[in-house]
């Protein structure tokens, strides 16, 4: 049972940071219907700010808030000035450029930092049954998920957000103004997209680090729904748990099979995921 129990609260702790990344994927699939294969990088330049403002402050948490920054930042930035020329002629361009720009940003990563392994430390111990670092990880996704549901549910913003997302043309004559409703999003997702780095990327970060975690990190959001942001909380859960439990009873080398196993079984009941609901969507 004590086995059983320490698998669970790991899988808990891993699933968060599956959660974080998953739910930054949606906010951008649900605003343009474009999967952002650049997420990673974004996450990887947030990761990277964190490092080099701790190794120079000696404060992990200005590096934690240097890296949501970074975010932010880098996110709003991409949408504008790479993204949405590229998107108006060709949205299969835009996917296609998000894959390039990852790929662009780890050998830029490579090319300052090295592409050697770095230390880089968790906020609290993550030694224990249930350590310090796993109950932060879980902490902070769900107060992201809570907050981002007040702002979608009960702001202007979100308002207007939403009503950019999925009515564009009537936003845009009620006033909204889409494109910078757009950015924000992205802003927004690239900021939630940090967050799962700084909880995935320690204890050793390199330019590759976050290719596996992303990998899981859109099963995830497949798993729950592309269109349901909790969907992909629920669905990064589920994928935490699912590997945790086959790789503490059957061995880690079955987890990945593990992840595969568990997005057959999920789509075969419900092919576009278990929160989400298919609708019109006007264009």
């Amino acid at each position: 049972m004590t086995h059983f129990i320490n698998l669970t609260l790991n899988g808990l702790a891993t699933g968060a940071a599956y959660a974080a990344l998953a739910l930054s994927l949606v906010i951008i699939y649900q605003a343009t219907r474009l999967v952002n294969f650049a997420q990673p990088a974004l996450a990887l330049v947030a990761v990277y700010t964190a490092y080099t403002v701790t190794q120079l402050t000696g404060s992990y948490w200005l590096g934690f808030a240097s890296a949501l920054t970074a975010g932010l930042v880098a996110g709003a930035a991409v949408e504008r000035f790479v993204i949405r020329p590229i998107a108006r002629v060709s949205q299969l361009n835009a996917i296609i450029v998000t894959l390039g720009l990852l790929l662009v940003v780890q050998g830029l990563v490579g090319m300052v930092w090295g592409n050697e392994q770095h230390g880089f430390q968790y906020a609290f111990s993550y030694v224990g049954r249930f350590a310090p670092s796993s109950v932060f990880a879980l902490v902070s996704v769900g107060a992201v998920a809570v907050l981002l549901f007040a702002l979608y549910r009960f702001t202007p913003l979100g308002l207007r957000m939403r009503a950019a997302a999925f009515h564009p043309e009537a936003a845009r004559l009620s006033g909204v103004k889409v494109g910078l409703m757009l950015t924000v999003g992205w802003a927004v997702a690239s900021f939630i997209g940090a967050l799962a780095g700084m909880l995935a990327g320690p204890p050793f970060i390199s330019p590759n680090v976050f290719d596996v975690v992303f990998v899981y990190g859109i099963t995830a959001a497949v798993i729950g729904g592309l269109d349901n942001p909790f969907g992909a909380v629920v669905g990064g859960l589920l994928i935490g748990l699912g590997m945790s439990y086959v790789s503490g009873y059957a061995g880690p080398e079955l987890a990945t099979l593990a992840a595969l196993a568990i997005v057959v079984i999920v789509l075969s009941v419900r092919p576009d995921g278990i929160l989400s609901r298919p609708t019109a969507r006007k264009v």
